[in-house]
């Protein structure tokens, strides 16, 4: 009777402590939130053939473009590209992008990320905010 209370008692032990690795070692899943924060300066980073521009939007919501943050001219094209190569820009009120240039589809957000590795998006009054 004693070795069928121990073995009883071994057992219950083995199991509480399976169940108790399983919890420890099950994989937890949960979504940070971003912290969006408005840019200081209200530009971002773009690269074209491997030169980083920036960018920066004036009252009208037209895009103007420098390589030392000092002299600005304005964007012909009025377009730039995220970190995967998509091209964006302001199309009809919207921030719109494409792969080809020739399609183009609102954003999601209005968020891309920028050459940089940082992300930024637009709000509907087009200030920038930015999310390191």
């Amino acid at each position: 009777m004693k070795k069928i209370l121990l073995a009883f008692t071994i057992c219950s032990g083995l199991a509480a402590g399976a169940q108790a690795a399983e919890i420890y070692t099950s994989s937890v899943s949960y979504e940070i939130k971003a912290d969006w924060v408005k840019s200081k300066t209200q530009t971002w980073a773009g690269s074209i053939e491997g030169k980083t521009y920036w960018y920066k939007l004036d009252k009208s919501a037209k895009l103007w473009w420098s390589t030392d943050g000092t002299k600005w001219a304005e964007v012909e094209s009025q377009s730039w590209t995220d970190k995967d190569g998509k091209w964006l820009k302001i199309h009809e009120g919207k921030l719109v992008w494409s792969t080809d240039g020739t399609k183009w589809s609102e954003v999601p957000e209005w968020k891309w990320e920028g050459s940089d590795g940082k992300w930024y998006k637009f709000d509907k009054k087009w200030t920038l905010w930015t999310n390191k």
